[in-house]
């Protein structure tokens, strides 16, 4: 999460653009591509952005509610 911190800025601040529905789409794929578990699965980050568009916000969601749990657990 360090990484996406330096790419997205304060990790705290990404909770709050959650909370008011202000998170963008790029900022959002950019923490996941911080936070992959398998980094040699994704060579190519446009392949992985594309992947994540393409699977939709719905499917994002509970993936992005877990890493928002992680942030805050470290308030």
């Amino acid at each position: 999460m360090v990484a996406a911190e330096g790419e997205i800025g304060p990790l705290f601040a990404l909770v709050d653009r959650v909370a008011e529905g202000t998170l963008s789409l790029s900022d959002l794929i950019a923490l996941f591509w911080h936070c992959r578990a398998e980094p040699a699965d994704w060579p190519d980050r446009d392949a992985f952005d594309e992947a994540l568009c393409a699977a939709g916000l719905v499917k994002l969601t509970p993936a992005l509610r877990v890493l928002i749990a992680q942030i805050l657990q470290g308030r």
